[in-house]
């Protein structure tokens, strides 16, 4: 009876190939972190806050001048790219008993102009938009028990931002594409 010897290059190889198939499962089976954009949408201002899927956390990132609606379109899309969102959830006011406010209509008209000037730019980043019905009662309280403002005039939209993502987190159905809500 005669044994054959290995051959060395065809194990080292298979080898190797398992391998490295093992390390693209790994990559493939860890998740990944994507950053998301919140928006909480005024005609004068407009609160940022960046959050993260791994963490599932938010934190307040700035506050962009309005021109009657109208951000700086480069340096919204330019923070878009450069910090790498995937997701941006604009925040919808609708009046309280959930029917439409001038101001949703507009929110809504300013999403879909953003979600088109990310397509023409082809940043691959989807906008949603989600109720933001007392968010800016909720992020007042929690700036002044925080001391976070000394005055009821202080700006707040960028904590405003961060519970709108935070609501996002707890509950991403909440926040529909732009096509799923009717302007009105």
């Amino acid at each position: 009876m005669t044994i054959a010897e290995p051959n060395t290059t065809t194990d080292i190889d298979s080898e190797s190939s398992v391998i490295d198939n093992a390390l693209i499962d790994n990559t493939q089976l860890a998740p990944k972190a994507h950053l998301i954009l919140g928006l909480d949408y005024g005609v004068k201002k407009m609160g940022m806050a960046l959050g993260n899927t791994l963490t599932q956390t938010a934190r307040a990132f700035d506050i962009l001048a309005m021109n009657n609606g109208q951000p700086d379109w480069d340096n919204l899309l330019g923070i878009i790219q450069t910090w790498g969102v995937t997701i941006v959830v604009v925040g919808l006011p609708l009046n309280m008993d959930g029917s439409s406010s001038m101001l949703s209509k507009r929110a809504h008209k300013f999403a879909r102009r953003l979600a088109h000037r990310l397509m023409e730019q082809g940043v691959p980043t989807s906008v949603l938009l989600s109720d933001e019905r007392l968010t800016s009662v909720g992020a007042r309280e929690l700036a002044w028990e925080n001391g976070w403002i000394k005055n009821e005039r202080d700006p707040i939209d960028d904590i405003s931002a961060c519970i709108l993502l935070s609501a996002y987190f707890a509950d991403p159905s909440c926040a529909l594409p732009i096509d799923a809500i009717k302007a009105e």
